[in-house]
């Protein structure tokens, strides 16, 4: 080495050592009039778990369980979001389904066979969340019977050419999860529960 650097001490590491773990906030409990904001995982904050659509099946569901969700963000090289897989996805009908139409064993399925496409994932605008409840989004995810909902805002990209309008790419901000909701209203749902029935769940312990 050109410069002179003194090395570091060295010492072993011994027995009953433990690690560091990420600090974040604990989630604050809340009740259906809390603002939403409270209970959205926000990306700006958070890093979200993402996966690849080449990746099998057998891949996603370890992930999911490795990170403690059960919703990823399927992305490309460039990270590009190109849809989302959950976990009622990889566990429910849909692998087998595909794999039958497909005559494929289910592992030979990956991310991409089974995930929804971006163009089919409905989306919920920042702008909408600032000023919403828990209880809208509680409203907002039983109508559309599902566990999740993204949140979205855009960036505005400098246009190519002069005169010419600049160019919004969207972009995902947040995440709002029923299991992530229940745990800050103080309810306790059953591992795999169908939507319905936590829904009611919700509903009863906050009336």
């Amino acid at each position: 080495m050109e410069r002179d650097y003194v090395a570091l001490p060295l010492q072993e590491l011994g027995a009953n050592a433990g690690f560091r773990r990420p600090t974040q906030p604990q989630a604050s409990r809340v009740t259906s009039g809390s603002p939403a904001l409270q209970v959205m995982t926000d990306l700006t904050r958070v890093t979200p778990a993402t996966i690849r659509p080449q990746a099998p099946l057998a891949g996603a569901n370890q992930f999911m369980i490795t990170r403690g969700v059960r919703l990823l963000l399927v992305v490309d090289d460039l990270e590009n979001v190109l849809g989302v897989i959950s976990a009622t996805d990889l566990l429910g009908e849909r692998p087998m389904l595909v794999a039958t139409q497909r005559r494929l064993r289910r592992d030979e399925l990956n991310v991409a066979d089974v995930m929804t496409g971006a163009e089919h994932v409905e989306v919920i605008a920042l702008a909408d969340v600032e000023g919403a409840r828990v209880g809208h989004v509680l409203a907002t995810l039983r109508r559309a019977g599902r566990q999740h909902a993204l949140v979205v805002d855009h960036d505005v990209l400098s246009p190519a050419r002069p005169l010419v309008a600049p160019a919004k790419r969207t972009m995902v901000r947040g995440i709002f999860s029923i299991s992530q909701i229940a745990r800050q209203l103080g309810v306790a749902l059953p591992a795999g529960g169908e939507v319905a029935r936590t829904f009611s769940e919700i509903e009863a312990a906050i009336r």
